[in-house]
């Protein structure tokens, strides 16, 4: 093992740098989330979370946190001090502060270093060089924090995009992160009040990763709509003229959108089973039965499901998992009135995730276009 942990430094400060120069003019104090790689350890990753503060003059100082990738049990904190530099900043491991999960033959790597520092897109990339203990050589980090890039402040009432920086950014109502709002780095949306919304980013998250509130002020009063004249009633109809399928038809709510497939695997939204079984929840029904209406109208439609699992667990169950969710899907699409032939099911387990493990997004079930 080589190379995170942090009990809490205190309110970060977020005050400016220096005037002097392009990069000094930017200040670095917040919390920035990423990974550590190129080792020498092949596929081997170190998430991180980096917590800067402003010290005297061009010093700088914080805590460096990590996990071992895939055992966030296994942690460590390192106190960090250094200085600013032209095109960022070098950075010193001063002394750990915590380690979680230590082994008697395990070890994490000290020294130094590094980081550049990428304005556009609120970036690091640090070299690291450690002192030669065991295997530990160097070490490559790159890390990311969400800053907001546009106006703090719009007009009331009126559409306006909202861009922040980060990887993978998570936007979420409620500091809690139980309403989900946005994907990405652009929310585009039309605002009455001065609003908070939560952001998280999914570039290798841990437990320590932060939750940044970004507020947005609201200006002016919302435009009061000209109110349209009511149509004119319609023309009566004599009750025995209008067949009932059409009556019907006009007390219906609208079918809800279908779901668009592809020969590009499309992943099939809020289809969800009980954790490590594959049992349909009820609320993945309304997904599947827009996917039948889908097939029924194009009859010559034939589809693959394939399955999908998280790393968590052992490999042959996820395996099996997989399949077993893609074939419970294949049943009730069947019991929807899909012919079976049309349907085929395939599981890969845990071997395709599309997000940082552990992630609960990883446990999906995708349709795809069978030519």
């Amino acid at each position: 093992m080589k190379r995170g942990y942090w009990y809490g430094i205190g309110a970060l400060l977020l005050a400016g740098w220096y005037p002097e120069g392009p990069v000094q003019a930017q200040s670095l104090t917040g919390v920035w989330q990423g990974v550590e790689t190129d080792t020498g350890e092949p596929d081997a990753v170190w998430p991180a979370v980096l917590r800067l503060q402003k010290g005297k003059g061009t010093d700088v100082f914080g805590v460096l946190y990590q996990e071992v990738g895939g055992r966030p049990h296994i942690t460590v904190t390192f106190q960090m001090q250094g200085k600013r530099t032209d095109k960022g900043m070098q950075l010193d491991h001063i002394r750990k502060l915590n380690e979680t999960g230590r082994t008697p033959d395990s070890y994490w790597c000290d020294g130094s270093i590094a980081f550049t520092y990428d304005a556009s897109q609120e970036k690091l990339t640090g070299h690291a060089t450690y002192r030669p203990v065991g295997d530990c050589d160097v070490g490559t980090f790159t890390m990311y924090r969400i800053k907001l890039k546009s106006p703090a402040t719009v007009q009331a009432g009126t559409e306006s995009t909202i861009r922040v920086s980060g990887r993978n950014v998570m936007w979420y109502a409620d500091p809690e992160l139980k309403q989900p709002l946005n994907t990405g780095n652009t929310y585009r949306t039309r605002l009455t009040k001065t609003t908070t919304f939560y952001l998280t980013q999914e570039f290798y998250p841990t437990s320590q990763s932060p939750v940044v509130p970004i507020t947005i002020q609201v200006t002016g009063a919302v435009a009061k709509a000209t109110p349209k004249p009511a149509p004119p009633p319609p023309a009566p109809v004599r009750p025995d003229t209008v067949r009932p399928e059409v009556a019907r038809l006009d007390t219906a709510r609208p079918a809800p959108a279908p779901i668009i497939i592809t020969p590009t695997p499309v992943v099939l939204p809020t289809v969800l089973f009980k954790v490590g079984t594959p049992e349909l929840l009820p609320e993945g029904r309304p997904a599947l039965d827009q996917l039948a209406a889908e097939l029924k109208a194009r009859p010559t439609l034939r589809i693959r499901v394939v399955g999908h699992t998280d790393r968590v667990g052992e490999h042959d169950k996820n395996q099996l998992l997989s399949e077993q969710r893609a074939a419970a899907v294949k049943d009730y699409l069947v019991q929807g009135g899909v012919a079976a032939d049309r349907i085929s099911t395939i599981g890969y387990g845990d071997t395709r995730p599309l997000f940082t493990s552990p992630n609960v997004r990883n446990r999906r079930v995708e349709v795809e276009e069978v030519k």
